[in-house]
This record gives C-alpha cells, structure tokens and sequence, in this order.
C-alpha cells in the first residue's frame, strides 16, 4: 500500500481524532488526490514556521500539527538549556487560532516550559515586544496573516523577537520529523496549568507598555498638534487584531477625528466584508472610502488581520482615491522622517535605514541625498532585525527605518518585526504634516517622483497549488537558471544573481561574484537601463512572485517596459 495510505488509514484507526475530524477523513476516501495532498508528506517548518489550510491531515494546520510543532520547539529549547526563561504566545483572529495557541500552551506547560499567553487576540508586533519585556528565550504567534480565511499558520520568534533564525528552524523541523504525532506529543490541560501557575495570562498592563513604546517613535509631536481640529482620518482593522490598539495610539497622538468602519470591527475569522483581508486589494477599502467620501477625509487606512501591515488609499489630485503601494509607503515614511529629523535638528548619529533586495530603488536615492546608510537584505523581516542588532552589538549606527515592499514597516527598536500599530501612527503624523502645506500624500509623492525620478513597482503572483505545486515553482526557477535570458524586453540583462547558489554572473563575461546574503532560493536579472527582475517562491503561500523594479522618466514609459518585461517571461 502507498505510504500516504497507510497515512491515511492511521489517522483514520489512531483513536485519537475527535468523531467530527474523523467523519472529515472518511468523506474523501474515495478522493485520492485530496488523500495524496493530505498525507504524502506533513508541513513543512521553515524561518517563517508553518502555514497551511486548516482542515484535518499531516499538510495541513489543525491541533495535532500545531501541537506536535510546539514539541519541537520546546525540544530545541530544552536543548539549549533555556527552559527557564519561558515562552510567550499570541494569535490573533482567525478561526481556530485561540485554539491553537492554547494548545501550544499546554505542550510548553507539560515540557515545564513557564508560558505567557495573551488574554485575548494582538497584534503580531506587540508579541515580538512582549518576547523582549518578558526576556523569554522564544515566542509563538498563531496567525496566517493576510491570507483567506481557510489558512492558519504558526510564527516561532527566537530570544531577540525576531522569527527563529534558520539553523533553529531546522532544529525544530528535525524534531518534528522524531516526534509521533500522536503518541510523542505530551499536553496538560489548559486550565489546570493556569491553575497551577505554568501558564500565565498577559492583559492591559502589557498593552501600554508596547503602547508607550510606539508613542516614543513620535518624530515630530507638533505636525499633528498644528492640524488636529481639522484633519479628518478613516481606519478599518480589517476585522483584526488592530481594533482596539490602532484607534488608541492615534488618539494619544492627538487625533480628534478618527472614522471607523464599524463592519470591519467586527472580530470575525470569516473576514464577511472582504474575499481577502490583504490591504494590499482595493477592495478592501471600498466601505471606507465610502465614509470618506461623506465625512471629507482624503485617507483610508486599513490594518490586516494581525496588524502586521498597513494599507493606504489617499485623494489624488482628480478628487478620486488611489492606492498608495507598499514601496511607495516606504520611501513616503522614509523620506518624512529624514525630513522631520533635519527640520527640527533632531537626526540621530550615523542614521541607517533597511529594506529588502525587492524594495523600491527609490529609498537607496532618498538616502544618498541625505547622508543615510542603506542596507539591502533578504526579504523576511527577521533580516531588518540582524541588522539592527548587528549594529546594536557595535555600538554604533541609529536605526531610523526597515520596509518590505509588501507593506511592512518598523520604526524603534522596541520590536523586531513589521508593525501597523507605528505605521499607522507615523502615516497620520506624516499625513498631518503635509496637510498642513495643502497637500495629500499623493502630492507629497508625486513631489518625490519630481526630486529623484518617476519609479515604479510591479508584482506578478503565479499560484502553483496542489501537489506538483512545490516541484512546479522549482521548475520554472531551475528553467532560468538552466537558461540565463540575455535580454529581456529587448534590454540586455547584465547580472544574472542566484541567491541559493549566493553568486552573482557576469552574463558577458561570465566572471563569478558573491552575493554578500545568505543563501535564499531567489534569482535575480540586472539589466542594462538598471531595470531589476526579481524571481521568487513565497516563503507562505504556494505561489512564485515575479518583481518589476523600474525607473523612468514617466508612467507611460515604465509601463510600456513593464508589459514587454512579461511578455519576455509568458506572464
């Protein structure tokens, strides 16, 4: 009998499902490729940690998988003779995910792993805080992000907040393929270890200190104090973790007239409101822009469901809402807070900023003109945290900004991953800034395109699902890698990069340079008018992104590169 069989029936016979997961089971066994997709193989835990459709299954995210992944953890900390310094766990809305953390909890309690867990759902930001104030050794995050509501996922932090760096995730995945995960995983009831003191609950006292925090990362107190009275912003949480903590720190900052979608407060796993609850959509930001239109604010904020990212729509000059991307956004924020910095003479020493490979070229010109040092990591944003600490091991540098492309943004150290609580806080403050000179963010871009030259991004997502998904996506990367185009769109690339093989190639000349990052699977083509094409598999969904980064003179010229770029590559 085939392996994922035999799989199959153990889950079936094991005694361990509840009835209602084990009905879940029987009604696909006549189904061999949903058998196939459920049990030839469990998930995978990488840097990013797990992430799948919750249903019942070996590939999938349900209690036993949750579970026998905590196992892992707690052995790895075990093995670094850390367990006394304890664990704190958050989630955030989704269905399933209180769940989930409770019962990551009760594997730490058993491993006599002292456990902190959050009272009720928070954002992803505030946990790496936590990990930090509480000086646990690690932390989980039960989430999956901005993806639709049938995924969960599983984020592991390491002691400085960041995700667990890889040569721990491999530790951990070790061990998880050495653990039954039925038999090898222990559990102590959720209420008895509170009860006993093994796991304890973190509430308000937790949220004003990550609060205060945020509040710190203020760069200019008076540019919304000058336009309070008047300024008007629309916020929706997307039906997360922002809820309570967004609408707060805007408050304390100054804001008075704050609209809220109230569809969107509804803390709903389901996302009713939205197909994907991904800021990066439009339209998501359809009920919002509608109070917008009657209130007369020319913002819409929208924070995903665990308020890791941030998502803006802003008035342009025809009167008509445009989305800001998250490229923009980062050389938008990046470029306010140099300019706030020099205006009020207030620019730390030796400032730097950090952004990833596939983020916008346009940050790299703000910074030259302004005497801050950039660096360029691999997309996750556990690499903006290295740097960060790398530089707080020296002693030197002030970190004043990270980004990826995809919406994430952190200023402060006081975390080490993306945060839509500051974000969004620093939007409005920016936000206020220019309103104060009668300009919207779509102004204040439009002025930096003048300054440094017209850029644009532009993704293209190929989704690769089902079983041949993971060979499919390794494909079409070794196909280039077999191949190296020498031109694209009519342009010739001049660098081919293969980041798993960390080397850069001279197409022409062939010559070999390393690439400085670590190995990652990620290609990359330079071309000769300094166009980058970048090529990778999602670290979280089963996709390959496909990145345009381009600078022209105008919009029209850089899409017309753009649509011959795809065409080059059949996408």
């Amino acid at each position: 009998m085939k392996q994922y069989l035999d799989n199959y029936n153990r889950w079936i016979n094991s005694g361990i499902l509840t009835q209602e997961e084990k009905n879940e089971l029987l009604a696909i066994a006549n189904d061999d490729d949903e058998i196939k997709l459920r049990f030839s193989s469990g998930l995978t835990f990488g840097t990013a940690g797990l992430r799948g459709t919750m249903k019942t299954g070996m590939n999938a995210m349900n209690v036993y998988t949750v579970a026998q992944a905590t196992q892992g953890l707690a052995n790895l900390i075990h093995k670094q003779g850390r367990a006394k310094e304890g664990v704190v766990i958050a989630y955030d809305c989704r269905n399933n995910s209180e769940r989930f953390a409770k019962v990551s909890a009760e594997v730490l309690a058993a491993a006599e792993i002292p456990t902190y867990i959050f009272d009720a759902l928070r954002p992803t930001p505030e946990l790496s805080f936590a990990l930090r104030e509480l000086g646990c050794v690690a932390g989980i995050n039960i989430t999956a992000s901005h993806n639709p509501k049938q995924y969960n996922g599983y984020k592991a932090y390491w002691d400085d907040g960041a995700q667990l760096p890889p040569e721990h995730a491999n530790t951990v995945y070790e061990e998880i393929c050495n653990t039954d995960i039925f038999n090898g995983v222990k559990r102590m009831d959720f209420d008895k270890a509170v009860a006993f003191g093994k796991v304890k609950l973190l509430g308000a006292d937790m949220d004003e200190k990550y609060l205060q925090k945020v509040k710190e990362q203020i760069v200019n107190p008076d540019a919304v104090k000058n336009v309070a009275d008047d300024l008007k912003i629309v916020y929706t949480p997307l039906h997360g973790t922002g809820h309570k903590l967004v609408p707060e720190i805007l408050m304390r900052i100054g804001l008075k007239h704050i609209y809220t979608v109230e569809e969107q407060f509804v803390i709903d796993g389901n996302f009713p409101t939205v197909s994907k609850p991904n800021p990066e959509y439009a339209e998501v930001f359809e009920l919002g822009i509608g109070i917008a239109e009657k209130v007369g604010s020319s913002l819409v904020i929208a924070t995903d469901p665990d308020a890791d990212r941030v998502g803006v729509m802003a008035r342009a000059k025809d009167g008509k809402f445009h989305t800001i991307t998250g490229n923009q956004m980062g050389a938008l924020l990046l470029d306010y807070i140099i300019t706030a910095y020099e205006e009020t003479n207030t620019m730390p020493p030796l400032p730097y900023a950090v952004k990833s490979v596939v983020s916008t070229e346009l940050v790299t010109k703000i910074c030259k003109a302004h005497d801050v040092e950039m660096f360029n990591v691999l997309t996750g944003f556990k690499f903006i945290g290295e740097v960060i600490k790398n530089h707080e091991k020296t002693g030197e540098g002030s970190f004043l900004f990270g980004f990826e492309e995809s919406y994430g943004y952190l200023k402060g150290t006081y975390a080490r991953d993306k945060d839509a609580v500051v974000a969004t806080m620093l939007i409005c403050e920016m936000t206020a800034y220019y309103y104060s000179k009668g300009m919207t963010l779509c102004d204040a871009l439009d002025g930096l395109f003048e300054k440094y030259g017209f850029c644009r991004e532009f993704n293209v997502e190929l989704y690769m699902e089902g079983v041949d998904g993971p060979q499919k996506m390794a494909a079409m990367l070794d196909s280039y890698r077999n191949n190296i185009p020498t031109e694209l769109g009519g342009v010739s690339v001049t660098t081919f990069g293969d980041y798993n093989a960390e080397t850069f190639v001279d197409v022409a000349s062939g010559q070999r340079t390393p690439t400085g990052l670590p190995k990652t699977n990620m290609l990359i083509f330079k071309l000769e008018n300094s166009d980058v094409v970048i090529i990778r598999p999602s670290g979280t969904e089963p996709k390959v992104k496909i990145y345009f980064l381009v600078i022209a003179n105008d919009a029209q010229e850089a899409d017309n590169r753009i649509a011959n770029y795809r065409k080059s590559l059949n996408v």
